[in-house]
């Protein structure tokens, strides 16, 4: 008999974001060991996409459309998730809103924006989904997708570097509150993990700085992503693994000048 601690069959993994490029990616990876997945997001032409690598990989998936900052969206997907299958025993938290703007000039309308989606749609699904997993006490894995900006912040992206700290605290936070009910609380740190068009707006100077952080010395790919992914999302692989931050970085974070 082979020992498989990455099985996900029977499971549901609800995944807002999911049809991001790296949401997509974990995606692919959770339908591939098994779980049925609901890709939750606004585009609906992205998420097909992606229900069909999941399908691909011989995984299950069924498309969910939400605004990930209204609780009454998510609450609906709740309802629909438990219509499809029953339960939800895991929740990825990946929507996230970037902007440069110099601190000087930032309007508090792009402020708001940015935490809206980054933090405030974390709380929201964590107390949507939290708390069903939580009163049914079978117990869950929730993942939150924080970034190298948590900290110490990356600099030229201030809002998004303060909103991914909130992340990182709250995943400590409800690692605590929600351990009681075997729901563990994790966040992944991706280092840099370009999607094409972004890799277009990097200038030169930037990527040298980028790159020269990084002991890998390259930019990640959203494949990289998947295992440590599969492994919160496990209960046996990570059974005693909460209010963890597991960077995926390429060794950015272990790096000073």
């Amino acid at each position: 008999m082979t020992m498989n601690l990455f099985d996900l069959t029977g499971k549901t993994a609800v995944i807002i974001g999911g049809n991001s490029t790296l949401g997509g990616s974990m995606a692919v990876a959770l339908g591939g060991h098994g779980a049925d997945v609901a890709i939750v997001g606004r585009n609906q032409e992205k998420s097909e996409a992606v229900k069909k690598q999941v399908e691909e990989v011989g995984g299950k998936a069924q498309c969910f459309s939400a605004d990930a900052t209204n609780p009454e969206d998510l609450k609906r997907v709740l309802d629909e998730v438990l219509a499809w299958t029953g339960r939800c025993d895991v929740l990825m938290n990946c929507p996230g809103m970037n902007s440069p703007t110099p601190f000087f000039e930032l309007k508090m309308e792009e402020w708001d924006a940015i935490m809206e989606v980054n933090l405030k749609g974390v709380v929201l699904a964590c107390q949507i989904f939290g708390k069903y997993m939580v009163d049914k006490g079978e117990g869950g894995s929730i993942i939150n997708i924080s970034s190298v900006s948590s900290e110490p912040p990356l600099s030229k992206v201030f809002t998004y570097s303060a909103s991914k700290a909130a992340v990182n605290s709250v995943t400590k936070f409800l690692a605590r509150e929600f351990a009681p009910a075997r729901v563990r609380v994790n966040a992944i740190i991706p280092g840099f993990f370009p999607a094409e068009q972004n890799r277009k707006i990097l200038s030169p100077e930037r990527t040298a700085s980028i790159l020269g952080h990084t002991p890998m010395n390259r930019f990640g790919e959203a494949e990289e992503l998947q295992g440590a992914a599969v492994y919160l999302a496990s209960d046996k692989a990570s059974s005693f693994v909460t209010g963890s931050l597991l960077r995926v970085d390429g060794g950015f974070g272990a790096m000073t000048i």
